[in-house]
């Protein structure tokens, strides 16, 4: 049997189920990819979009309920999750419940924050609303982000279908590219910040000397 023909049918009858897999986690790189499988026509975009919807907002009302129920325990047990504590109640403060929209927009923070917000007095009906809305809005942006590529790779390619690898491997390069950045910046960050806190340091000493 073609290579083609065996991928299409894992992908129609185990795609679904890998797809919300990955987005009751994280999610963004493989949505992205089922967009592009569905302009192939291995999946269905609409079908995308409901698994996506409903793996974003079962994963996100999880880890909400799981930060109410076992929380503290949590942040002594789990230190990627308390280093994440103080930026997560930064953005609280300044947004307040919306965070619970852009929660799965912020990489990093995906699950973290969610499990953050059931340790505050968020109300669970609130939390429950926004979710909602918020995990429709991404479902459908990165769903599409991955069909219009496909899209814009066809009006340049007679036969999208014979290069298909070589858009994968784009697309997944491009995602990768986004990822690095991410990470630099990150890391520039927390390097700035980290140069900030030792001259702190040597002027508290310089000041303790003097004294």
């Amino acid at each position: 049997m073609h290579l083609q023909q065996i991928f299409r049918e894992y992908l129609e009858i185990h795609g679904y189920w890998v797809l919300f897999a990955g987005t009751f986690l994280e999610g963004e790189a493989i949505l992205i990819m089922a967009g592009f499988l569905a302009f192939q026509g291995y999946l269905n975009l609409a079908g995308v979009v409901v698994t996506a919807f409903a793996g974003s907002f079962l994963g996100d009302q999880f880890f909400f309920y799981l930060g109410r129920l076992k929380g503290k325990s949590l942040l002594r047990q789990f230190h990627f999750i308390a280093r994440r504590f103080r930026a997560a109640l930064r953005l609280i403060e300044k947004y307040g419940a919306y965070v619970a929209f852009i929660s799965r927009f912020t990489y990093g923070l995906r699950i973290v924050l969610p499990v953050i917000l059931g340790i505050t007095s968020l109300p669970s009906r609130t939390f429950l609303a926004i979710n909602l809305v918020s995990a429709l809005a991404w479902a459908g942006i990165f769903s599409l982000a991955g069909y219009l590529f496909g899209k814009s790779a066809s009006l340049f390619l007679e036969d999208v279908g014979k290069y298909e690898q070589y858009l994968l491997l784009s697309l997944a390069g491009i995602i990768m590219m986004f990822w690095l950045f991410h990470m630099y910046h990150a890391w520039k960050a927390k390097k700035t910040a980290r140069m900030r806190l030792a001259r702190l340091r040597m002027l508290r000493k310089s000041h303790i000397e003097r004294l």
